[in-house]
């Protein structure tokens, strides 16, 4: 049975067709929808525009694929769930795809994100497992085994947080300070603690984006980054190293997304912060995250 999934996060849209476990289509637009949000409380029209414009794209891809609206999933997170305007998303994706959109809470973000990153992984992980979804407006920390014992949804992401603090280029360390200061309030207040945690996996384009630079990849390869083991001190390097560079040298890595190169610093922030506070050794990278977890509630009729 052929499903479509999308994820709407603050910074991508993200498509899944296929007849699971088998993937026909897998496609990402950034659109940056959460765009000025965390000042404003608004999604910005020109931001509205970019998305519609991929929703339009995808509404198509879904159609060559036959894939009928009760086999497609829509699912909105961070900034339709905090934009005074979503009413004006939900309606546009509506008349695009012919499906009511989800404005998913956080919880049912991160058991979605859950399911998408533990469901793939090939090594056997010691328990309890963290998952870290770093998005653009909101982080979810999940921590279970086979499935989420805890989750919680906090309020900072990479775009939110690149808005709110990280205005040089690059930033300075007082900027830097600022933003982990923000980090680790919201990690002192977060009901699901990564101390507890024995294994450490992370998800979406953050951290295999990190992947990425790690490897010194000479282009973006899904292959090489999904299921990587990362020590936790070579992460740390790599953070350091983004935040030491301008986004103009960011952009010049071979497999460094444009679209990301001015938010990383941040999301890498988050990622830091977390894995700081584990008893994990290493990260686990997936590609496979909340856009797969939705693929498979939809194809198990959830």
């Amino acid at each position: 049975m052929r499903v479509a999934a999308i994820d709407c996060g603050t910074n991508t849209i993200k498509l899944l067709i296929g007849s699971l476990p088998e993937v026909d289509v897998r496609e990402m637009r950034m659109v940056r929808l959460g765009q000025d949000l965390d000042r404003t409380g608004r999604i910005a029209d020109e931001a509205l525009v970019r998305a519609f414009a991929a929703i339009d794209e995808y509404a198509a891809l879904i159609a060559s694929y036959d894939v009928p609206p009760a086999r497609v999933r829509f699912v909105a997170t961070s900034a339709s769930r905090d934009a005074s305007n979503a009413a004006v998303f939900v309606a546009g994706v509506r008349e695009r795809l012919g499906i009511e959109p989800e404005v998913v809470s956080g919880d049912v973000e991160a058991a979605l994100s859950f399911d998408g990153a533990v469901r793939n992984l090939r090594l056997v992980p010691e328990a309890p497992v963290l998952v870290v979804d770093i998005g653009g407006g909101s982080t979810e920390l999940i921590l279970g085994a086979s499935a989420p014992d805890r989750a919680d949804s906090m309020d900072i992401g990479s775009v939110r947080l690149h808005e709110r603090h990280l205005h040089s280029d690059p930033p300075t360390a007082a900027e830097v300070a600022a933003c982990i200061a923000d980090i680790d309030a919201h990690l002192d207040a977060c009901p699901v603690s990564p101390a507890d945690a024995a294994t450490a996996v992370g998800v979406a384009g953050t951290v295999t984006q990190l992947a990425a630079v790690a490897l010194d990849l000479a282009a973006y390869s899904r292959a090489d980054v999904d299921q990587l083991v990362l020590p936790a001190s070579r992460v740390h390097e790599v953070v350091d190293r983004l935040l030491a560079m301008t986004v103009a040298e960011r952009r010049a890595l071979p497999a460094m997304h444009p679209g990301r190169a001015d938010v990383i610093g941040a999301g890498v922030l988050i990622l830091d912060r977390v894995l700081r506070r584990t008893r994990a050794p290493s990260l686990v990278v997936s590609d496979s995250d909340i856009l797969d977890g939705i693929a498979w509630s939809v194809a198990n009729g959830r």
